[in-house]
């Protein structure tokens, strides 16, 4: 044990808290630059460059927006890699970040179709500026929270509000019915329901894969 109590979270997990607040700090100081080169822009928008897919993951969009992330992230994930190891750990977030904005992208193209033919008079290219950008560790940490309910999934979890108390696996089910109902029906805009969803997705096909072969501890 250690004075610093961030020096006892495995080091990926910790690692993955300072960068986020880095890369938080740099955003306050400059939101303009930030969001323009490293949060996750359209494919076939001009502002794309080929890093947004890993970069968006360590980037927030306001104090609440990285708290809750990192707070989720330091809880579940510092359990999650002393399970897995701190490599197998590594490749997870990783995976499970891209397979987030995979499936967010994939949905967005669907509905930049829709737009284009419903607005024939506008050129394509305008339609692909005006998506916005996507931004936050979000789907990263769904997988994690899946990978840590399908490792633990009797652990009981209280919510702060409301004060109830279930299993794990029930949470995350909770959870992900609750994502795929929002975003489908778009009743909470403004939030990449389709990334979270696909950072459960990729976790959940992960440590089933790892599972299969034997080699999902350390």
């Amino acid at each position: 044990m250690t004075n610093n109590p961030l020096q006892n979270i495995p080091v990926v997990t910790r690692n993955l808290l300072y960068v986020n607040i880095l890369m938080f700090v740099a955003t306050l100081i400059n939101p303009s630059f930030m969001k323009d080169t490293f949060a996750m822009a359209f494919p076939l928008s001009t502002d794309f460059r080929w890093w947004q897919p890993i970069t968006h993951m360590f980037m927030h969009d306001g104090f609440w927006h990285i708290l809750f992330n990192m707070y989720s992230l330091v809880m579940f994930g510092m359990v999650v890699e002393r399970a897995l190891g701190t490599q197998r750990f590594i490749w997870f977030y990783l995976i499970t970040g891209l397979g987030a904005v995979a499936l967010h992208t994939g949905v967005e193209f669907i509905q930049v179709q829709q737009l284009i033919k419903e607005y024939p008079g506008v050129p394509a290219q305008t339609i692909y500026n005006s998506i916005p950008h996507v931004l936050g560790a979000s789907g990263a940490v769904y997988g994690v929270l899946v990978a840590f309910a399908m490792l633990y999934p009797e652990a009981k979890l209280t919510l702060i509000f409301p004060p109830i108390t279930l299993d794990a696996k029930w949470w995350v089910i909770i959870f992900i019915g609750i994502e795929l109902v929002t975003g489908i029906t778009g009743t909470q805009m403004g939030v990449a329901h389709f990334a979270h969803l696909g950072g459960a997705l990729f976790g959940w096909l992960l440590i089933r894969y790892w599972r299969k072969k034997g080699v999902l501890y350390r």
